[in-house]
């Protein structure tokens, strides 16, 4: 059965954001699916369409619609059961979600993929609140996954105080999550042995002006630091705004695209190796193990796995298969106590990583998050060696999720 026509029966079940975007990395035109699935919610009111339609909208590039879309799915329906493959479950989890984009929470459906594990998505707004444990599915662990954000806090506030004395174990501590913020994790983590993180420090526009007019010294406020600088707006991600500023000039012509009312600057750290390429690690810390889950490449230093050209470059996905191959005897040991200092001062659960290395050797931190999206969508033929990387995450994480319930 063609995937359109498994949704047209009435009631459609969830299809679910992990299937969806498996289905545009491999090409498919979506349009047709999301014609389909306007059909559905037509006929039948299914909240569970209305919510794969957001998840197509997001995918096809139309944000707000998405989002408006995902709205009236969460106005209809708060609970959503993720399809899993197993006809035999190991345990239950609920997962507190918040309204948004692919970055607006940890993306659970892709490291319970395929799995035995039962994932039911509980999305809380500020209007509808997280109810209570009775009136949940059956669960055996609760995972809160909502990320932080200028938005989330509210949110992250009152979960923290509906949570207090939840009958079942609790992964990620809402608490724990909000101290996340960009300027927050760095004064958490600046001074570890190992670990080089410039200051950050979050600005209103006012005063990024009288920088970029050289009405405020710049080293007043990034103490003791000069020109590069990285700017880029509170809550972008995905290198949106992210820029390198080498002169006050460069902040004017900045500051003239960029609209935002509040940014975050910080000391920008040459970081390429001697062979004159960048390299970005990201990396997952598990129960505080680390795992990396992708390298990528670039003659730029902003990065993303997407636009680094590892797919046109073979040179460079043996590089990535080499590393992965050695990682736990080498990049993980080299940095064996960075990572374990890391944990214990961000205290999650389960927590993202995206570093590189300076050329003295230390670990150097361009963010930590609770929600950095790792998957095993990559082509097979391109990147055979990543499936059997995933799969220790994807164990890993599985065994994170039992542990908490047997300890």
């Amino acid at each position: 059965m063609s995937e359109i026509a498994s949704v047209k029966a009435k009631k459609a079940p969830l299809i679910g954001l992990a299937k969806l975007m498996r289905m545009a990395f491999s090409g498919l035109d979506l349009a047709p699916l999301g014609a389909q699935l306007i059909e559905n919610v037509e006929t039948d009111a299914s909240a569970n369409s209305l919510m794969d339609l957001a998840m197509v909208l997001l995918l096809r590039g139309n944000r707000d619609l998405a989002l408006h879309t995902q709205s009236e799915a969460i106005a209809c329906q708060q609970v959503y059961t993720q399809p899993t493959v197993s006809t035999s479950i190991s345990l239950r989890v609920c997962a507190i979600l918040s309204a948004g984009d692919f970055m607006a929470n940890t993306p659970l459906e892709f490291l319970l993929e395929d799995s035995d594990v039962l994932l039911h998505l509980v999305y809380v707004t500020e209007d509808r609140a997280l109810p209570a444990p009775g009136e949940l599915p059956e669960h055996d662990v609760l995972f809160v996954a909502i990320a932080q954000s200028e938005q989330n806090m509210s949110l992250l506030k009152a979960i923290t105080a509906a949570i207090i004395n939840w009958p079942k174990p609790i992964l990620n501590m809402p608490d724990r999550i909000a101290l996340l913020s960009r300027n927050q994790a760095c004064e958490c983590l600046q001074d570890i042995p190992g670990v080089s993180m410039p200051s950050t420090v979050r600005l209103d526009r006012q005063h990024l002006e009288k920088i970029a007019n050289q009405e405020l010294a710049l080293e007043h406020v990034l103490v003791d630091d000069n020109y590069p600088i990285i700017v880029r707006p509170v809550d972008s991600h995905a290198g949106h705004g992210l820029d390198k500023i080498d002169d006050a000039i460069a902040l004017q012509y900045y500051l003239q695209e960029h609209t935002n009312g509040e940014f975050y600057i910080s000391r920008f750290i040459d970081y390429r190796g001697q062979d004159g390429l960048f390299r970005k690690y990201r990396i997952v810390l598990i129960d505080g193990q680390p795992f990396l889950c992708h390298l990528a490449i670039s003659e730029h230093w902003m990065i993303h796995y997407l636009n680094a050209g590892m797919a046109e470059s073979a040179e460079k996905r043996a590089e990535e298969a080499a590393v992965m191959a050695a990682f736990d005897n080498n990049f993980a040991l080299r940095h064996a106590h960075a990572f374990s200092d890391i944990n214990k001062r961000i205290g999650l659960d389960y927590l993202g990583i995206d570093c590189g290395e300076t050329s003295d050797g230390q670990l150097l931190i361009f963010e930590v998050d609770s929600c950095m999206i790792v998957h095993a969508l990559d082509s097979v033929e391109l990147f055979p060696y990543k499936q059997t990387q995933m799969l220790k995450v994807f164990k890993s994480f599985r065994h994170m999720l039992l542990n908490a319930i047997t300890h």
